[in-house]
């Protein structure tokens, strides 16, 4: 991946852009995505398409992200977070990726850190979700597609797809069209006249 600097811009492979103040170790960035000021996004990252990583945000290695990602300022996205393709990631969302921490240098644990099978717990954010600005999401949880999670929020445990979740623990209160409107009354969108059905507490759409 060559990066070529004109004029104060600096570009990867001619198609990404990469500000002159980020950090951009990864070989694997989709064609059209930024990385904007103070970004850090580490060697085996994998980013795709079109995507925006806003300032000062963080992507470590081992975390991948589908196409048209937003990714806003200072949002911290670890090894074993998935993403996929338009997903919304507000200012501040902290991910995490171990469910019992511990300083790998305490004698008692640090065993479990030289196999990452042993700690690793993959988190998985599924097509078109949305995470409002400063929701912590727990290691391990799945957070259905259209999904919305409320600002704020800690999602402890799988969040179901068009679901509206907030507070601490999030609970769900209410339903998401694809659009992101809330949906009112039979779970049809006042916004966009999408209809849905409620299933044993899964959400589908209307054929």
């Amino acid at each position: 991946m060559s990066v070529v600097t004109e004029s104060g811009r600096t570009t990867v492979d001619s198609v990404v852009y990469v500000h002159p103040a980020a950090i951009c170790e990864s070989q694997r960035v989709g064609e059209g995505t930024r990385v904007w000021p103070f970004a850090h996004v580490l060697d085996g990252a994998v980013i795709g398409r079109d995507c925006n990583i806003c300032e000062h945000a963080y992507v470590e290695g081992g975390a991948t992200l589908g196409d048209r990602v937003i990714v806003k300022n200072q949002a911290m996205i670890w090894d074993g977070v998935a993403i996929e393709d338009d997903v919304f990631i507000g200012p501040g969302v902290a991910f995490t990726n171990d469910r019992y921490p511990r300083s790998r240098g305490l004698k008692e644990t640090g065993h479990r850190y030289q196999q990452t099978e042993n700690w690793l717990a993959p988190t998985t954010v599924r097509h078109g979700a949305s995470i409002g600005a400063g929701a912590i999401v727990l290691a391990g949880v799945t957070i259905g597609q259209y999904a919305s999670i409320g600002a704020g929020s800690v999602v402890t445990r799988d969040v179901p797809d068009h679901a509206i979740v907030s507070g601490n623990p999030a609970r769900c209160v209410a339903w998401a069209c694809s659009c992101g409107h809330p949906l009112g009354e039979h779970f049809s969108c006042p916004q966009c006249d999408r209809r849905f059905t409620l299933i044993d507490g899964a959400l589908g759409i209307e054929e």
